[in-house]
């Protein structure tokens, strides 16, 4: 059919698999809307024959493709083909002047590692110019065993805090964790820009921009400014601390949520005082220099602050002049804004620096890795990216999941995803800058649902997601940009890759050096006896964990309590007593084992409480340590009995995702100093010394 054969040169499935024996068909309107937020007009058979008829002669007449991948001693293929008499020049990354490239020995071509620029004239005339990136094979390798801490920094307040964690208690973690405990790093949630509120979408995973950190997470005594602040706004300052001390209280000791929004109107009233106090020169420099590094990206990110401050957070609100990030209107309003966007250019600076300060007191503390930051699989359409990067966002099309085993339903996640062929187009641009920013203070990078990397389910706006359907991205130029921008930093790479995930990927990736995510639950022989898997048998390259902050904690796994949430919440799909049964059972299989490996000396007897319990976390993180897996991470609630997932995905208002705090097996929130004099984390933790 003229739809397939299109759909299939746009890289737009018509058909997907839930499982290896099942084959499930995309409907058509699905296909049709992915192509028209391609910017392929579909809306007649004739417009159909007409686009298939197009894009088939321009592939059929395009001398090169828009992006070039080059990996050590494997030139690419379209060079190679390239007709004879077909002269090459490369204009070297950063470099003016091109030079003529020997199309005959690309094997030994001396082209440093980066994104270029090729040039090819044909004989017979046809003319090309593309994107040459040249990619490390690997990123880099993190040597011996390394394991550490998994927090949601939010969730982890210090004596210090403004009512939720920040970025002075993370350095404060990472000084204690590595130098008390010896862990090699400390894996955080996405510390992305939140939209603007209030109210503020609590779900580090949509937010406003994945270039910029929040400013919510600073820690604002630790700004050099705020020693300097005049008699006046010392008091107002002061008055301030005092109500965000009764903020945190309100967590700590009287069962409230973690309220972003409250906290943030803390704080900005805190930096709008801050910033009356002049910068030395040198802190000015600094200023100036952060201005030049970031330039357009900043820029935009900043008007956007600062035009949501005068017409709200959506920008598809706005007036129409200032939908445009290019527009005159624009460009007159950042003018008349200009006071309020050099304030959240300097919001960022500051985030930036506290967010520098973190990985180097985590390095000095003797961790190899330091901070593991995670990248989010996209933006809030509302959002600044998806204001500024509009070009480069699919409209009308969100982000999700096909239906599977685990949710009938699938899943639309609300975020725009990126058009492949702009992308390309611009030599992954925009991915490249968002990459090398979060690399900036980072020893390793997450990135969520790196399957995103080879394809996305496309969901139409305002369609359930089981009428979207697949879209493919250049995965090979993906990998080539992630791994150069890795190795520029030197940086691991860690893939969150549970989940259904299509043949090939998983090898993708490990060939590139790229690590896998590994759940205790989900390891189990699914080929064969679906009995839990041997330690022996897990991969090698990846983080091992016990769980996640989308899944049950350990404990509560372990004594089935998690069964007993979804019930409350009506989330489950069977009957409690079958839950139940199941849950149980899957729980014994995994101590019976532990308990034939000698993994529990203490001894487990009766039901899962007190002692038993902690001796049985204990052994699971013990048969973590018997598999190869070169990172092992402890989720830091785990180490004081928390029983509370902090987000459980398909809930919004039946549970306060991403607002609580650690707690204890009690429910007791537990402060970062409660935390490091724990006695059961620190056992815990000993069992990475035996």
């Amino acid at each position: 059919m003229p739809l397939s054969r299109l759909a299939g040169l746009y890289g737009v499935a018509t058909s997907y698999a839930p499982s290896p024996d099942d084959t499930v068909s995309a409907s058509d309107a699905a296909v049709r809307a992915a192509l028209t937020a391609l910017g392929v007009d579909v809306s007649t058979p004739e417009a159909v024959e007409a686009a298939l008829a197009d894009r088939e002669r321009e592939l059929a007449e395009r001398l090169l493709p828009p992006t070039l991948v080059w990996w050590p001693g494997s030139p690419p293929d379209a060079l190679t083909a390239l007709p004879s008499g077909t002269r090459v020049q490369v204009t070297p990354e950063h470099a003016e002047a091109p030079t003529d490239l020997a199309v005959g020995g690309l094997e030994s071509a001396p082209l440093p590692p980066g994104v270029h620029t090729l040039t090819a004239a044909a004989p017979d005339g046809r003319t090309a110019q593309t994107h040459l990136v040249v990619a490390p094979a690997r990123v880099p390798d993190p040597g011996d065993r390394a394991y550490g801490l998994l927090v949601q920094l939010y969730s982890l307040l210090s004596r210090r805090s403004w009512g939720m964690g920040d970025l002075g208690d993370l350095a404060e973690l990472a000084a204690w964790a590595g130098r008390s405990l010896g862990a090699g790093f400390i894996q955080v949630n996405p510390l992305h820009a939140a939209v603007p509120g209030p109210p503020t979408d609590p779900s580090p995973y949509r937010p406003s921009s994945r270039r910029f950190a929040d400013p919510v997470h600073l820690r604002v005594e630790d700004i050099p400014e705020y020693a300097y602040l005049d008699r006046a706004d010392r008091e107002r300052a002061d008055d301030l601390a005092e109500r965000a001390a009764t903020l945190r209280a309100s967590v700590l000791d009287k069962d409230a949520l973690i309220d972003r929004d409250a906290v943030w109107d803390l704080k900005r009233q805190a930096l709008e005082l801050i910033r009356r106090v002049p910068l030395g020169p040198g802190r000015l420099a600094a200023y100036w220099d952060f201005l030049a590094r970031e330039g357009e990206a900043l820029e935009d990110h900043a008007t956007y602050c600062a035009l949501a401050e005068a017409h709200g957070a959506d920008w598809h609100q706005w007036p129409e002049g200032l939908r445009d990030p290019r527009s005159p209107e624009t460009a007159r309003a950042r003018g008349e804004l200009m006071d309020r966007v050099d304030f959240h250019s300097r919001l960022a600076w500051l985030t930036d620096a506290q967010l520098g300060t973190a990985q180097r007191t985590a390095r000095d503390a003797g961790m190899p890795i330091g901070l593991v930051h995670d990248l989010a699989v996209g933006v809030h359409p509302d959002g600044s990216d998806a204001w500024a990067q509009q070009e480069y966002l699919a409209d009308g099309m969100s982000v999700g999941a096909p239906p599977d085993a685990f949710n009938a339903r699938g899943q639309d996640w609300g975020l725009p995803p990126w058009r492949p062929d702009r992308l390309a187009a611009s030599g992954y641009a925009p991915y490249r800058r968002l990459l090398r920013a979060l690399f900036q203070h980072a020893g390793a990078l997450r990135i969520d649902h790196v399957m995103g990397l080879f394809r996305l389910w496309w969901v139409p706006q305002g369609r359930p997601p089981t009428e979207g359907t697949y879209v493919r991205y250049d995965a090979e130029a993906m990998l080539a940009v992630l791994t150069l921008e890795a190795d520029r930093a030197g940086a691991l790479v860690i893939g969150e890759d549970l989940g259904t995930v299509e043949p090939g990927v998983r090898e993708a990736l490990r060939a590139h050096g790229v690590f896998g995510t590994s759940v205790l639950w989900f390891e189990r022989d699914w080929d064969g006896t679906g009995r839990p898997l041997p330690p022996e048998s897990w991969r090698t390259d990846c983080l091992a964990t016990a769980t996640t902050h989308d899944l049950p904690s350990t404990a509560a796994r372990l004594s089935g309590e998690h069964v007993e949430l979804r019930d409350r919440l009506g989330l489950l799909t069977r009957p409690l007593a079958t839950e139940r049964a199941e849950a149980a059972a899957e729980a014994g299989e995994w101590l019976a084992l532990f308990s034939r490996l000698g993994l529990m000396p203490e001894g487990v007897g009766g039901a899962l409480s007190g002692d038993a319990e902690e001796a049985a976390v204990r052994a699971v993180h013990r048969y973590l340590l018997r598999t190869p897996a070169r990172m092992v991470g402890v989720w830091l609630p785990d180490g004081v009995g928390d029983r509370r997932p902090q987000n459980i995905p398909g809930t919004w208002d039946e549970y306060p995702n991403w607002r609580l705090p650690i707690a204890d097996a009690e429910g007791r929130p537990v402060t970062l100093e409660d935390l490091a004099s724990s006695p059961r984390l620190h056992a815990l933790m000993d069992v990475f010394k035996e």
